[in-house]
């Protein structure tokens, strides 16, 4: 399934209406929740096209800085961000949803909203240091994936310039270009380009993909299992075969009384249900 989402920026300002937190990013997140019939189905909530960011502020040397903002019907996100002497960090993150949002949650068992607590897992940043993350990373707690990308974030922004000096995720190299979450058109294109011109000598023929064992667990038994391997099969003009690497695909979801489902995810927001 390829998923819509919208790009949230937030730029906060002093007193002296100067910027002190800015933050431009793209997320996502995979919740599981239990059906009115026990099942356990594993839905997608992205951001709206209209985000406010209420509750946000600058933080001091005794204060955290706080992203918050708020989409949809009734959900909501945020992070506070600490200081030390000499860098920032994410503390923890939040996020509610309300499963009253029947586009998102049609049949769920639970009705109101849910409240999810996370530790953010990644390292300081020195002072007066913009953090970018152009490839997708993923925080994953309870039920909920959370999946960012084209992240770019600075607390404590001095003299009110985000600096242009930047510290860089591990998942990203010095030539990374953005992650565009893929759709059908941009995949077709990205493919098209790459294969052109046509070699004059025959292609090498594609090899079968490996097999990979992906596993659910519900409690300490296994409750879904599959030694499968896996390739895509993409129709246009000349037919584009995918691979699909167990090295670097999770696998996610949820079994229930009468169902389970099985989510392969390829870490570039690809996503392949069972």
């Amino acid at each position: 399934g390829f998923f819509q989402s919208y790009a949230v920026e937030v730029d906060i300002k002093d007193a002296f209406n100067a910027t002190c937190l800015y933050a431009d990013w793209m997320m996502r997140f995979l919740i599981t929740y239990e059906s009115n019939n026990g099942d356990y189905k594993t839905t997608t909530l992205n951001l709206s096209s209209s985000v406010t960011h209420n509750g946000s502020v600058c933080g001091n040397d005794t204060q955290a800085a706080l992203v918050a903002v708020q989409f949809g019907e009734g959900h909501s996100w945020s992070i506070n961000i600490t200081k030390t002497n000499e860098t920032y960090q994410g503390d923890f993150i939040t996020l509610t949803y309300n499963t009253n949002d029947t586009a998102v949650f049609p049949d769920a068992k639970r009705k109101g909203p849910v409240t999810v607590l996370v530790k953010d897992p990644l390292h300081p940043v020195q002072l007066n240091t913009v953090f970018v993350c152009h490839n997708s990373y993923f925080i994953e707690a309870e039920n909920i994936t959370q999946i960012f990308w084209n992240v770019t974030v600075q607390a404590f922004v001095q003299n009110g310039t985000v600096s242009k000096k930047e510290s860089r995720c591990p998942a990203d190299t010095p030539t990374s270009a953005p992650t565009v979450p893929p759709t059908i058109a941009n995949v077709t294109t990205a493919f098209t380009t790459t294969l052109s011109p046509v070699p004059t000598t025959a292609p090498k023929p594609v090899e079968n993909p490996d097999t990979g064992n992906y596993s659910l667990k519900s409690g300490n038994k296994t409750c879904f299992l599959a030694t499968v391997g896996l390739q895509l099969n993409v129709s246009q003009d000349k037919p584009l075969l995918i691979n699909i690497n167990p090295k670097t695909t999770v696998a996610d979801g949820a079994c229930g009384n009468t169902t389970a489902t099985l989510k392969l995810n390829d870490r570039n927001s690809t996503l392949i249900g069972f």
